[in-house]
């Protein structure tokens, strides 16, 4: 396990059900995604990309496999729900399609927040919150409400709650499959430079190939299988949406 590693998994399964009912989600997957790297993770409805992200999340437990996030190895790690929250919360982020952002708070505040569930000082985790929004380019509309702002400045005031505990990981699910080319692109564009830029590994699951330049690397996943994806793959991706 480097230390130079946001993520590494190795052999994971998830598997529901039993016997005659068992449905096999996830057959065997393994990443590593450096600190600073993007991925994006392509396939169809149902192939198990939202099983892997659960799992690797800590949301949904795999049947099998190890998983490691910057170095912690997940079967020495947090032991009751308590201390997996915790270590969810200040390792990980999530970023999903819609932004879910508080409905009464503020942009600031939204980011604000998760600072002060780790323990932080409302002062410390508001600073830390506006320096985000500025860096992401949305600090003018700190004092705004989520339904004062478009549905790219949401993204990104998500994307600075993602960011507000210096995860090791973000995970997005379908960040941009509510926004225009031009907004999409953006947001991809914007993981891209907060992985760099923070040395965060970055994982976007995507159905949308308007912008698989912007990433270090791309898998694809079907019927379960995790794999890295072809050249020929991408190529046909991208050439589809040239195509249109």
């Amino acid at each position: 396990m480097g230390e130079h590693l946001a993520l590494e998994v190795s052999g994971l399964t998830k598997v529901y059900g039993r016997g005659h009912t068992e449905v096999v989600a996830m057959r065997d997957a393994s990443m590593r995604v450096r600190r600073g790297e993007t991925v994006a993770l392509l396939g169809p409805s149902g192939a198990g990309k939202s099983t892997f992200l659960l799992c690797v999340g800590l949301i949904n437990p795999p049947t099998r496999g190890t998983v490691a996030i910057g170095g912690w190895p997940m079967q020495d790690g947090p032991r009751s729900l308590g201390d997996l929250r915790r270590f969810r919360r200040e390792h990980i982020g999530l970023v999903f399609q819609k932004s879910n952002l508080i409905p009464f708070l503020n942009a600031v505040e939204n980011v604000q927040v998760v600072g002060e569930l780790v323990g932080r000082p409302p002062s410390v985790a508001r600073r830390r919150a506006m320096e985000l929004l500025h860096a992401l380019g949305v600090g003018p509309r700190a004092l705004n409400m989520p339904t004062q702002l478009s549905g790219g400045e949401q993204q990104r005031v998500t994307v600075a709650r993602a960011l507000a505990n210096q995860p090791s990981l973000i995970l997005a699910d379908e960040p941009t499959a509510a926004l225009d080319s031009k907004r999409g692109r953006q947001v991809m564009a914007l993981f891209r430079d907060v992985a760099h830029e923070h040395g965060t590994g970055v994982i976007v699951v995507t159905h949308d190939h308007r912008a698989l330049d912007v990433f270090d690397t791309v898998y694809e996943m079907e019927d379960g299988v995790l794999r890295l994806a072809t050249r020929a793959v991408i190529d046909a991706a991208v050439g589809q949406v040239r195509a249109r």
